[in-house]
């Protein structure tokens, strides 16, 4: 006796696509519909390599081609296709939808708007000559969800060494400060032009750009050394609710 024949709910997207030229989406579960030849419109990109014979997609129980991703975005990516009509909003996200699908010259484009060329070329090559910075902000974070327990506000200490002379004075102004050394938090110095106010937007940017709520402010040591006042330290608060 033979075994029934069972058919696969996923229909064969090579048979699909051999029918007809317009392709409908299904992209995390934003619907779209275009062209076979949209989609493959650049043959380097992921997009076409996901569009080749046979295409590398499942389907939905619409038939639709099934991407296993936000889809919030992907309509941006979808028009630059049709017309090269940049977006005018979302630039950072609608940017890494690009990248992971690898079209070029959507890239390109998006990497001159003004937004992404102040990023990329401007603000993370500063913070490439600021030792550890990465790492400082991910420090930062634990800390303060460390101290979060019932607690309304986190507050950390940070100490900014713009330039290699503020470096000689650091263990001065650390002996001198009036407070809990053992979570202090350190940047710099580093050799480019932006300034610690500069460095400092940048951190509340980047954890706030995390979903946290941050505010910055000097912290007055209220001592002095040597008839000195350090400005090095800031005392960067978090609020949980």
């Amino acid at each position: 006796m033979s075994l029934p024949d069972y058919k696969s709910t996923e229909r064969p997207a090579s048979s699909a696509l051999a029918l007809s030229s317009v392709v409908h989406l299904n992209v995390g579960g934003h619907l779209f519909s275009t062209s076979l030849s949209m989609l493959r419109k650049h043959p380097d990109s992921k997009l076409a390599e996901l569009f080749s014979a046979p295409p590398k997609l499942r389907t939905d129980p619409q038939g639709r081609y099934f991407i296993d991703r936000d889809g919030s975005h992907f309509g941006a990516v979808l028009e630059f296709l049709r017309s090269e009509q940049l977006p005018t909003a979302n630039i950072l996200e609608v940017h890494r939808e690009a990248v992971h699908y690898n079209i070029k010259p959507l890239i390109k484009r998006l990497e001159e708007t003004p937004p992404l060329f102040g990023e990329l070329v401007g603000r993370q090559q500063f913070l490439a000559k600021v030792p550890h910075y990465k790492e400082n902000i991910e420090v930062l974070i634990r800390i303060a969800r460390a101290e979060a327990v019932a607690t309304r506000h986190s507050s950390i200490l940070i100490c900014v060494l713009r330039t290699d002379e503020d470096l000689g004075f650091h263990d001065n102004a650390i002996n001198n400060l009036e407070a809990d050394k053992d979570s202090l938090v350190t940047f710099g110095p580093w050799r480019a032009t932006p300034s610690v106010k500069d460095l400092l937007d940048c951190v509340k940017m980047d954890i706030e750009r995390r979903g946290y709520r941050v505010s910055i402010e000097p912290h007055v040591t209220g001592r002095l050394f040597l008839s000195r006042s350090y400005n090095f330290f800031y005392k960067l608060t978090f609020t949980w609710w």
